[in-house]
């Protein structure tokens, strides 16, 4: 039995398990199923409260892909959630990361 199924057998009995939803994201990534992963993770986005690692992650990954402007938009909203559930460690470390992708993917005249 894969990792990824062992996850799943364990999402069976608690489906609503944040840090198994999240460890399948994870796997699905580490499987190079990007697409299926980042559904996951956005599954995260709308819990109640929002897993807000997920929004880095997520980011992180459509960095890896190019998708520069989706994972800005995911760090905004990620920063803003860290900063509603008063995790300044999270939103600094996003903050960074938008920082450090600076201009990458955006038109040559802005």
């Amino acid at each position: 039995m894969s990792r990824r199924e062992k996850i799943e057998a364990m999402l069976a009995d608690d489906p609503t398990d944040t840090f198994l939803r999240y460890s399948l994201a994870m796997e699905y990534r580490s499987e190079g199923d990007h697409e299926t992963s980042l559904v996951k993770l956005r599954e995260l986005f709308t819990d109640d409260p929002p897993y807000v690692p997920a929004f880095f992650m997520a980011a992180q990954q459509l960095v890896d892909l190019g998708r520069i402007d989706e994972a800005r938009s995911i760090l905004r909203d990620g920063i803003e959630e860290a900063r509603t559930q008063n995790d300044s460690h999270a939103a600094a470390e996003m903050s960074e990361l938008l920082s450090s992708i600076g201009l990458l993917g955006e038109d040559d005249d802005l």
